[in-house]
């Protein structure tokens, strides 16, 4: 028998403020706790099981512990900047209304709403620090599990994301003796920019044939040098399958052969995830779009989300969704179509209904694994 999962549904006008007063709320990464207690007490107040972690996530459930899950996960921190906090006709201006603060209220309008059978929790996950290194992320990696994850980031309401690109950040560091600029010995600074041009050509950058969601693409995002010492960040966006550890001993011989003095250290690799178009909660997705507005895109991303945490940890059905245009992110103009947000909570919503429906049907407490990711 379904019964309604005990909480207070929300209402599209209370789903609009909800979003308004998260917006209002500067949270950037690493100051997410007045936004986490508001969040924290929204969920209560709405019947969920509500706590804060250790690094600061909100974790609200509806269900009992040991039931099987379905995982809505989004993050509250963003960037700095952004336009004033504003509602123009169906628009919602201000800092994170798509990315990510669009996505995560849309889940908990979503899971407010949704009907489960008896024996399916359904979690709605606020982590922190996604924009940086995904604290908040590996936290719930190590403290809890799910059967199946929706990741919140905006994808439009018309999208599903079935996969990112990884990414390889490492320094470079020179040291060299102090010379008088008239020496013909190359400078700190010298030998760190023939390091990056020699990097490009070593990974064809400019002349890889194929889609870009399968090539290496190295950014110089920082560089910093004087006579006597250089320093240089890169950041790879990595594909599928990719050798980190052969790489970087690649690019560390080639750091020797320009200068023996130069050093290569690596700062973050995380592997690039993707499921299909067959896994359980993309097809979810893509039935409950359908079933709105007739049609369905899916995309890979060139960047990272905490779907590049949680997927290969947990190897469960996962995609990633939301309301929002990806342009808007991190833009001075960001904003929100609050109608497509609207339409993309009852999307999920529906979606989480199919999802619960499939756990509950199944004797185990597993959707099935998910489908090998090529």
């Amino acid at each position: 028998m379904r019964e309604r999962a005990l909480a207070a549904a929300v209402t599209d006008a209370e789903a609009v403020e909800l979003l308004h007063r998260m917006v209002g709320i500067a949270s950037v990464s690493g100051s997410e706790d007045d936004l986490g207690l508001f969040l924290a007490a929204q969920l209560a107040g709405l019947g969920f099981d509500t706590h804060r972690d250790e690094v600061g996530n909100v974790i609200g459930a509806l269900g009992d512990a040991d039931a099987p899950t379905i995982m809505l996960l989004g993050h509250m921190d963003t960037v700095p900047g952004g336009p004033p906090l504003r509602i123009d006709g169906d628009r919602l201006y201000g800092r994170g209304a798509v990315d990510a603060k669009g996505p995560l209220a849309a889940m908990i309008v979503a899971a407010s709403r949704a009907n489960r059978p008896d024996g399916v929790r359904i979690m709605v996950v606020g982590v922190v620090d996604e924009e940086r290194d995904s604290v908040g992320a590996h936290e719930i990696v190590a403290t809890h599990h799910a059967d199946a994850v929706v990741i919140g980031e905006p994808s439009g309401a018309g999208t599903v994301v079935v996969g990112y690109k990884g990414v390889l950040r490492f320094a470079c560091s020179v040291r060299r003796p102090q010379a008088h600029t008239s020496s013909p010995e190359p400078t700190a600074s010298e030998v760190a920019a023939r390091f990056w041009q020699s990097l490009l050509d070593f990974t064809g950058t400019g002349a890889q044939d194929g889609p870009v969601f399968e090539q290496l693409s190295p950014t110089l995002v920082r560089m910093s040098g004087t006579l006597i010492d250089a320093e240089l960040v890169v950041s790879c966006r990595t594909p599928m399958g990719f050798d980190s550890t052969a790489f970087l001993s690649d690019v560390a011989e080639l750091a020797r052969t320009i200068d023996a003095g130069t050093e290569i250290t690596l700062l973050e690799d995380t592997p690039a995830v993707r499921t299909s178009r067959a896994d359980p909660v993309a097809k979810a997705l893509a039935r409950s779009i359908r079933d709105r507005t007739g049609d369905v895109e899916f995309k890979v991303k060139l960047g990272t989300s905490d779907m590049n945490v949680i997927g290969p940890a947990w190897q469960v059905p996962i995609a990633t969704y939301g309301p929002g245009d990806p342009h808007q992110d991190h833009t001075p103009d960001e904003h929100i179509v609050l109608s497509e947000y609207l339409l993309a909570a009852e999307i999920l919503t529906d979606a989480v209904d199919r999802l619960a429906t499939g756990l509950a049907a199944l004797s185990t407490s597993h959707l099935g694994r998910i489908p090998s990711q090529t």
